[in-house]
């Protein structure tokens, strides 16, 4: 009978989801520490079990080669930068990952951080808590250009929504979508053009080597002045030392985190500005979102695949 670790900790306390996982595997050790686990921690608390559930915790090949009984991983969560996909498939630890779950969740914090930055709601919520009480004048998203950089599962789910605010929607991606483009009027550019002609910038890209610091200070000097940048993808995708700088210098027009490239951020002058809107990390957090990740992660222990040999791990 197989044995189950269950390293994610929002995983292991939310009820339903243990008690799917239980139905269907007597055998689960669930993370009950509430600490984050990682190195010889998380080692041993997976060593002895022959498959896993994991979220942020970073399985690298170091720690692979602890576990010589770890054959299946499920992934809880759709971001796969935090494993080591080739050496999974070095040592024939099968992966079992569904792309997009949690696409509606991260879609809404969009278009609700994006609204909040145009309106200016972050400057009028401080100004009202703090006893003043003036009106701020901001702009609407509606009629608004909308640059989507990664047209992807978060990045298609988006664009319907954006269309009942009559944004114009563009779209970089390093794949073309000719068929979804047309039939929802979205005109694909290159990024400079994307950057250049948005007044709203989100970023929908998995973090790897071809897109660490894709938005260098160069490449962001390139936004519509005024411009709203969002990040609900992934941190070590921008330079957040330019994005600052030009939120201090008002290049910027505001700009929403909920990732980071070092979590919990370091750069506390940063996320106090007051055009900046700070999330930690809750853009799959929605309880829907949960429970479609959490039941994507169990199905994965019963239906995975190695990565191929190069890392690489193509939906299907």
């Amino acid at each position: 009978m197989s044995r189950v670790a269950v390293a994610s900790r929002s995983f292991s306390r939310h009820p339903v989801l243990r008690a799917e996982l239980l139905a269907r595997y007597p055998e689960v050790t669930f993370n009950e520490s509430g600490r984050s686990l990682a190195g010889a921690e998380l080692a041993a608390f997976l060593r002895g079990h022959d498959k896993a559930i994991t979220a942020l915790e970073k399985i690298t090949d170091d720690l692979l080669a602890q576990l010589p009984d770890l054959k299946v991983i499920g992934k809880y969560g759709v971001g796969l930068d935090m494993i080591d996909l080739a050496a999974l498939a070095r040592r024939g630890v099968r992966l079992g990952w569904t792309g997009g779950v949690n696409r509606r969740s991260v879609s809404e914090l969009v278009i609700a951080t994006a609204i909040s930055l145009l309106r200016l709601i972050p400057q009028a919520n401080t100004l009202a808590r703090d006893g003043g009480w003036r009106q701020l004048v901001g702009r609407q998203l509606t009629g608004k250009t909308v640059g989507i950089v990664g047209c992807g599962h978060i990045g298609k789910d988006l664009v319907p929504l954006l269309r009942a605010f009559d944004c114009t929607v563009l779209a970089h991606d390093i794949l073309d979508f000719p068929e979804f483009y047309a039939a929802h009027r979205v005109r694909p550019v290159d990024l400079d053009t994307l950057l250049g002609e948005s007044d709203v910038v989100t970023l929908h890209l998995p973090l790897d080597a071809s897109t660490r610091g894709l938005l260098s200070a160069e490449r962001l000097s390139r936004l519509k002045p005024g411009a709203i940048l969002i990040n609900a993808a992934r941190g070590g995708l921008l330079d957040e030392a330019a994005v600052k700088a030009m939120l201090l210098d008002g290049r910027l027009g505001g700009a929403a985190f909920d990732v980071f490239a070092s979590e919990p951020p370091e750069d506390l002058d940063l996320i106090r500005l007051p055009n900046v809107l700070v999330t930690p990390h809750i853009g799959g957090s929605a309880e829907e979102a949960v429970l479609a990740m959490g039941r994507a992660a169990i199905d994965g222990l019963d239906h995975a695949r190695l990565p191929e040999p190069d890392g690489s791990f193509p939906a299907g």
